[in-house]
């Protein structure tokens, strides 16, 4: 009789169990794409790592004798509502190195990104889809960085590193969000800070990352707009994407240590970010991440000349002050 009622108190426990876990994720999936008054944390994301190799020997059709390469992708976001609070947080992170039997297995990097937000907002009314907001942005890359057009790029100095440039943005303003699916922020009032060592912004009379020469940051205060959108285009496809959006009140001409103007600049030079990625599932733990992304910075010109002076070869010259990265991956993806 006791091993009776054991079980059935067994069975019952596993019961509640897996009505509070599909609970849970039913309120999970609600969250998403509503703003319910309550108070729970709601997360989301995947990671992705993908790896290429290769091997020739005496192979007729040529090619590189031994290659390497592997890339990860995080991205994830935690939020906490409190009734007609929210606090949300969203991190990406990308990584990627290539090595070579031709350049002695050095690792050249294909990605490497740092993008951190966090917001908090009140919601204005009682059911409505608007909240007023404060935000912090904070950008960045993870390891140096080197201009591998270079012949003997390994013995010169980095072109960047971590927190050169760093870029922090605080702002307050409004956000209409749906959930953790849609949001769109706008704020009249926003500050961002771009710091850098002293050495990076000394090399040239220009300065660098958009800061004067010789100085180690640059101060803008102006306007932000930011709108990020997620959504299930199908069962095993989603698509994100990110629209950042901002104007510099103080934008002026920048001028050398001689005293020359060397850039101009204005409020209207808006520097724009758009990011975008397909997370398409083809396996439990298989996937393909597909994504491009487009800045455009005034404070960031492009040179089409080395640093020898000579015109650099590279296939997207003609895009000019443009940057552009595109990323395919096909690896093992962990979603959580």
């Amino acid at each position: 009789m006791k091993k009776l009622i054991s079980a059935i108190a067994l069975c019952s426990m596993a019961l509640v169990s897996k009505a509070q876990l599909n609970k849970a994720d039913d309120i999970k999936k609600a969250l998403a794409t509503t703003n319910k008054d309550t108070v729970a944390w709601v997360y989301g994301g995947f990671i992705t790592i993908g790896m290429n190799e290769g091997f020739l020997h005496n192979w007729a059709a040529g090619g590189e004798l031994a290659s390497f390469s592997a890339n990860g992708i995080f991205s994830g976001h935690l939020d906490h509502l409190s009734h007609r609070e929210i606090w949300s947080n969203n991190l990406d992170i990308s990584y990627g190195l290539n090595y070579n039997y031709s350049t002695s297995f050095i690792p050249r990097k294909t990605d490497d990104r740092i993008d951190f937000t966090s917001k908090y907002g009140k919601r204005i009314d009682t059911n409505g889809n608007f909240f007023a907001s404060a935000l912090f942005n904070f950008k960045s890359q993870i390891t140096d960085g080197y201009d591998y057009t270079l012949p003997d790029w390994p013995h010169h100095p980095p072109s960047s590193k971590f927190m050169s440039p760093g870029y922090f943005t605080l702002a307050a303003g409004v956000e209409y969000r749906q959930g953790s699916d849609v949001s769109l922020f706008v704020s009249p009032i926003a500050a961002r800070l771009t710091v850098a060592d002293k050495y990076f912004t000394s090399l040239t009379p220009q300065g660098a990352f958009g800061i004067d020469y010789g100085k180690t940051q640059k101060y803008e205060f102006g306007a932000y707009v930011s709108g990020r959108y997620s959504t299930k285009l199908s069962k095993s496809v989603r698509y994100k994407t990110r629209l950042d959006l901002y104007s510099n009140y103080l934008a002026k001409d920048t001028k050398d240590s001689l005293g020359n103007v060397v850039k101009r600049d204005n409020p209207g030079n808006v520097a724009i970010l758009f990011d975008n990625l397909f997370d398409i599932k083809l396996g439990k733990y298989v996937n393909l991440a597909v994504g491009a992304t487009l800045i455009y910075d005034n404070n960031l010109p492009y040179n089409k000349y080395d640093a020898t002076g000579t015109l650099k070869k590279d296939p997207g010259v003609d895009m000019g002050w443009v940057q552009l990265k595109q990323i395919f991956t096909f690896g093992i993806e962990y979603k959580f």
